[in-house]
């Protein structure tokens, strides 16, 4: 299907691009871009050039949000609560993905721009681990987020979407076109100048805030090109490097939950794809365990204060459902009222949260907020895999691609409350909307350019 030739269709495609390639290094760019795209969204809509999705997904989403208000207004600090719950407003970028991915050839752009960020995001992290001192335990790399926990989970979920990308997208050995490659070169070179000046602490955050607002301009440029020069051997291109850099940065990460997030997803692309491939993914891990390189080896234990500290948050988070099972402490409130439950024998007086999703949710918002998400979760992941059922090589990539995130997502998140993080949000329902715009696509509810 021919790429949206309207303007304002166009500035938003440009705009969901830049978003794509942003979430994954900067928050702020990325929710101040998805202002921006909402605005020109609800414009389309205004003057009938767009239609609202209707998703099955209305339900749960719905439903989820509903109880999230209620429960911040029965938390013992409503205030904090509703400030917290304001980050239901990200959702409307599922909606605002759907509209803009029925294209075919603006759903390739949009996750091309997606893997030049994962590439971004991995290679800062590679770069600090090696050149900037982010090589211990308690100093791990996190590029450009605030915390590594953000930063790997990413890392997690690029390194699926590259694996789905090879092995059910359009593939592609010819040599990608010059500007495509300028592009790539120019990502990496900026990353290299940029850590020289982390290095030498010179102007480190006025840098940072233009590599940024320089990759936003990429991704939207390259999206909104009328030229053919994001074409699929660069998206192969592209795969293969998000797939090491990624698969890289992980390893420095030192991040337990991210590894099995990843594990599990890359197995369920293997089984999509062909179970034998189960083999390979198996050999991979046997090599790692044969290197034995330091960061992973160092990790394999559950003996270590974090492993103890997460079972006696968890028996803390439980006592919480307990005591309020209908709407929870609040959103929010889990560092506040954690002292209250905290059992004598937890290592850290304090946490933000509990490592966990489904514990988290129902502690701070209620059992019957929990059974709004895992609904919630629950359908995107059927969705996802009838989608994949009806076409799945070629176009339909995204749909194998989708689910295969979405389980690597849940499967880090029974230790890390990913859920949470703004940028893991984000990144989500991106990836999230892929199976609804296939389904308009093949059911022609696109609007003719």
């Amino acid at each position: 299907m021919p790429r949206p030739a309207w303007p304002l269709e166009r500035v938003q495609l440009g705009l969901v691009a830049a978003i794509a390639a942003t979430c994954l290094v900067s928050i702020f760019a990325a929710q101040v871009l998805l202002a921006l795209a909402a605005v020109v969204y609800v414009a389309r809509l205004a003057r009938g050039r767009a239609s609202l999705a209707r998703l099955p997904l209305d339900g749960p989403l719905l439903a989820f949000g509903v109880w999230t208000v209620l429960s911040a207004c029965f938390s013992a600090n409503p205030v904090a609560s509703h400030e917290a719950a304001k980050k239901l407003v990200l959702f409307a970028l599922l909606y605002l993905a759907v509209d803009t991915l029925t294209h075919e050839q603006s759903r390739e752009r949009v996750l091309e721009a997606t893997m030049l960020g994962g590439i971004a995001l991995g290679g800062g992290a590679v770069l600090q681990y090696y050149f900037l001192g982010f090589d211990t335990l308690n100093n791990r790399p996190h590029s450009f987020l605030g915390h590594y926990m953000t930063a790997s989970g990413l890392s997690m979920g690029i390194l699926v979407l590259a694996a789905a990308r090879l092995a059910f997208g359009p593939l592609s050995l010819a040599a990608p076109s010059r500007r495509g490659l300028l592009a790539i070169l120019g990502v990496g070179l900026g990353l290299a100048l940029l850590s020289l000046l982390q290095a030498g602490d010179l102007f480190a955050v006025e840098a940072e805030r233009v590599f940024v607002a320089g990759l936003a301009a990429l991704a939207a440029a390259a999206a909104v090109s009328r030229d053919a020069w994001a074409v699929p051997p660069l998206g192969t291109l592209l795969a293969l490097i998000a797939a090491a850099v990624s698969s890289w940065s992980l390893i420095v990460s030192r991040t337990r939950n991210a590894w099995f997030g990843a594990l599990i997803g890359l197995a369920v692309v293997a089984i999509l794809r062909a179970p034998r491939l189960l083999w390979l993914l198996a050999a991979g891990v046997i090599a790692i365990l044969v290197l034995r390189p330091t960061p992973v080896i160092d990790r394999l234990t559950f003996s270590d204060t974090s492993s103890i500290d997460r079972y006696y948050m968890w028996q803390a988070g439980i006592d919480m459902i307990l005591d309020k099972p209908v709407f929870g402490q609040g959103p929010g409130m889990i560092l506040e009222r954690y002292p209250v439950y905290r059992w004598p024998e937890a290592p850290n007086a304090l946490t933000p949260h509990l490592h966990d999703n489904a514990l988290q949710i129902a502690a701070e918002r209620g059992l019957p907020c929990l059974a709004w998400w895992l609904w919630l979760i629950a359908a995107a992941m059927a969705d996802a895999y009838r989608e994949w059922r009806r076409g799945a090589r070629g176009p339909g990539w995204g749909a194998a691609a989708s689910l295969s995130i979405l389980t690597a997502v849940m499967m880090a998140g029974l230790f890390e409350y990913n859920f949470g993080d703004s940028e893991v949000l984000m990144f989500v329902l991106l990836v999230a909307a892929l199976p609804y715009a296939l389904r308009r696509q093949r059911e022609g509810a696109a609007p003719s350019s």
